[in-house]
């Protein structure tokens, strides 16, 4: 009989590296979301839930939550929506089908900084958008400076860069279809948009949710997009969750209420995969 101790024996390097990286970091984090904060262990005092009442009282942060909520819905639905469209429509046997799919997956592994440095530059106020607008006959837009316009700049750079990713999910779902239920559909007198509908859209389902859930993840720790083209600015209007406790960390050393921030981010993130764990287990 095999030692029932010989699964945990393989597990263990894993284990020790999970919980050194992960655990580890997380509990701290934790702990120190109920003290004022130190570089050292020494310097620690603890201050119970003092942090967290800092942080549903402070109107900042409510503006920063729904920055990030108006963030986050803004950039998820595109990034769903065009993707998917793309996805089908590639999926189709049609002329240079594999050099489209490389170039609409090109923005997925493209670094963060360099296209945030791209995008500052196009929208800058005597940049390529203005000039074009210019000869169009339109009035220059002060994209990045204003309280309006620049959180869409953040958005238009957030759903371009995941749409590369979302389309290769869709597109691997697809496969998953059998093309048996076209024929049947086809048999029956569907058109495209009766099988879009009514055999993609169901096939789907479980690929929605997951393309859903990582999609609004990644959009929550939205962080470089931020950095390097607002700076959370004008007048605080694109300071997001993730940024926020940037500036709390590392400009204010106030790091006590940074990791409460985060643990309330941290807490959002875990109840989304919950959400996804649930509704992909009813759909099974």
């Amino acid at each position: 009989m095999k030692s029932i101790f010989s699964p945990w024996f393989f597990l263990a390097p894993a284990l020790f590296l999970l919980g050194i990286f992960v655990i580890f970091p997380i509990g701290y984090l934790a702990f120190l979301s109920f003290t004022n904060g130190s570089f050292t262990f020494s310097g620690l005092q603890f201050v119970g839930f003092s942090n967290y009442v800092h942080i549903f009282t402070n109107s900042d942060f409510w503006q920063v939550i729904n920055n990030t909520i108006y963030f986050t819905f803004a950039t998820v639905i595109p990034s769903l929506i065009i993707p998917l469209i793309l996805a089908v429509l590639l999926n189709e046997n049609i002329p240079f089908r594999g050099l489209l799919r490389a170039a609409f997956f090109i923005p997925s592994i493209t670094s963060l900084v360099a296209v945030g440095l791209g995008f500052r530059w196009l929208f800058q106020n005597q940049g390529p958008v203005n000039s074009l607008l210019l000869n169009l006959g339109f009035e220059p837009v002060n994209w990045l400076s204003s309280t309006v316009w620049a959180m869409p700049v953040l958005i238009l750079l957030s759903s371009w860069k995941q749409l590369g990713f979302n389309m290769v999910v869709f597109l691997a779902g697809l496969q998953t279809i059998p093309l048996s239920r076209y024929e049947a559909a086809e048999l029956d007198g569907a058109n495209s948009w009766a099988k879009f509908f009514y055999i993609t859209l169901p096939g789907l389902q479980p690929t929605l949710i997951f393309a859903t859930v990582t999609t609004v993840i990644f959009t929550l720790r939205s962080f470089e997009q931020v950095y390097i083209i607002t700076g959370g600015g004008p007048l605080n209007t694109t300071n997001i969750l993730v940024y926020y406790i940037y500036q709390e960390a590392f400009a204010r050393f106030d790091f006590g209420y940074a990791a409460a921030a985060s643990t309330v981010l941290l807490i959002i993130t875990l109840l989304l995969v919950a959400l996804q764990l649930k509704t992909w287990n009813q759909t099974d």
